[in-house]
């Protein structure tokens, strides 16, 4: 049982950090996404909320993504009179996405989920190991 708790919770970590990983990539291939008309808002940035919940199968706690939402605040605005998305002033309202955030968070998760295939790879091995005892 030690062994099928251990890869659903390695399991559970692998789903979770691949979703914060596929919303890091949005993040970043919508940076430069502005609106289509004057004054509208461009793309906001995602974010990823993890949450802790009870494995009914295994009664060991895992990691789950618990929502997926938006970052407020305000849209920082570039000069720029010849784009079709500019106000009256000249301003395009631009994506609050800051690629140095979204390559650490890419990072994070990207270690994350490693060390989760990691201790996935080990139970195997012992589980293998074990049956080839048995023989």
């Amino acid at each position: 049982m030690d062994i099928e708790r251990a890869l659903r919770i390695s399991a559970a970590g692998m789903a979770a950090q691949s979703t914060r990983l596929r919303v890091v990539a949005e993040n970043l291939a919508n940076r430069d996404s502005t609106g289509e008309s004057p004054g509208a808002d461009p793309y906001r940035r995602r974010t990823v909320t993890f949450a802790s919940h009870l494995d009914r199968a295994t009664g060991a706690q895992a990691v789950s993504v618990s929502r997926i939402g938006q970052a407020q605040g305000e849209f920082p605005r570039r000069f720029d009179p010849s784009h079709p998305a500019a106000d009256a002033q000249g301003y395009v309202k631009t994506p609050n996405v800051d690629s140095l955030i979204e390559v650490m968070d890419m990072r994070e998760a990207q270690r994350s989920y490693s060390a989760n295939l990691s201790v996935l790879e080990t139970t195997r091995g012992m589980l293998t190991r074990t049956i080839e005892a048995l023989r």
